[in-house]
């Protein structure tokens, strides 16, 4: 299942319902009698997963809102030069006495709650990674043409944090053994990963992962790869249940908060 972003009203939704009619002059009947008494009533329109929250992000058209790209499948490798900077680094540079970690567990909202928690981090973003498409759209990943995963990338003070508690976050939030999706929530953006910045990353994330391939009954899917070019999500993505999501219902950023995470809201 695709996850939708908050859409328009159900009255609004309805007015581009075509009108089906029978061949017959009873079955016409019938069928404009059903579709005249269905938009008479607005509110017997089928709501999304998603109900309306008091957040209103940038409206999609209705492609995006089913989940395909405003782009052709084909349109992301058509400049090479573009798709060498999305496959290049990630260039960006941690403040100070900080450094990166990068993972990938399935819708970043509640990733990234999860890691605001925890002490010695010191700043969270969602954003989208590994595609082959530069500087991509929610509706571009959400197509399933560029490859991109959802993504939070993590900066963390050393002095206060090991990368390993961070692992130990990433392996409890979610399910490790699903192939691109958790829940559901479904696509290639969805994938479980750990993208690293230094050797030492690298390391310690293998050595985590045979860990738990140890305790588990089913093969860990997660893939450790080396983080790519970031792209920051869209501004409504950041933070997004820290600031109430679909339900306005702000969650707890504290260090140390052991609240459960209502992953979209």
């Amino acid at each position: 299942m695709l996850r939708l972003l908050p859409t328009t009203t159900a009255a609004a939704a309805t007015s581009s319902l075509p009108l089906l009619l029978m061949s017959s002059s009873s079955s016409s009947l019938s069928s404009f009698s059903l579709s005249k008494k269905f938009l008479s009533n607005p509110l017997s329109f089928p709501q999304t997963t998603r109900p309306i929250s008091p957040y209103s992000p940038p409206k999609m058209n209705l492609l995006g809102k089913l989940g395909f790209g405003t782009r052709s499948p084909t349109e992301p490798s058509s400049d090479p030069s573009l798709s060498s900077i999305a496959q290049g680094p990630d260039d960006d540079v941690p403040a100070p006495g900080q450094q990166f970690a990068q993972f990938g567990a399935g819708c970043f909202w509640g990733v990234e709650l999860a890691f605001q928690r925890v002490t010695g981090v010191t700043k969270t973003e969602v954003g989208y990674s590994q595609g082959c498409l530069h500087n991509p759209s929610y509706n571009d990943v959400c197509s399933g043409t560029t490859n991109h995963s959802e993504v939070v990338r993590v900066q963390y003070d050393p002095k206060e944090c090991s990368y390993e508690s961070l692992l130990d976050v990433f392996w409890a939030k979610h399910d490790p053994t699903a192939l691109n999706r958790q829940g559901n929530d479904v696509g290639t953006q969805y994938r479980s990963g750990i993208y690293f910045y230094t050797p030492e990353q690298e390391k310690a994330a293998l050595e985590s992962k045979e860990r738990h391939q140890n305790v588990l009954n089913r093969k860990i899917v997660s893939e450790i790869l080396p983080a790519k070019k970031f792209y920051r999500a869209e501004e409504y993505h950041q933070q997004y249940l820290a600031k109430g999501g679909r339900f306005g219902l702000k969650q707890s950023t504290d260090k140390g908060c052991n609240d459960p995470i209502r992953c979209y809201g």
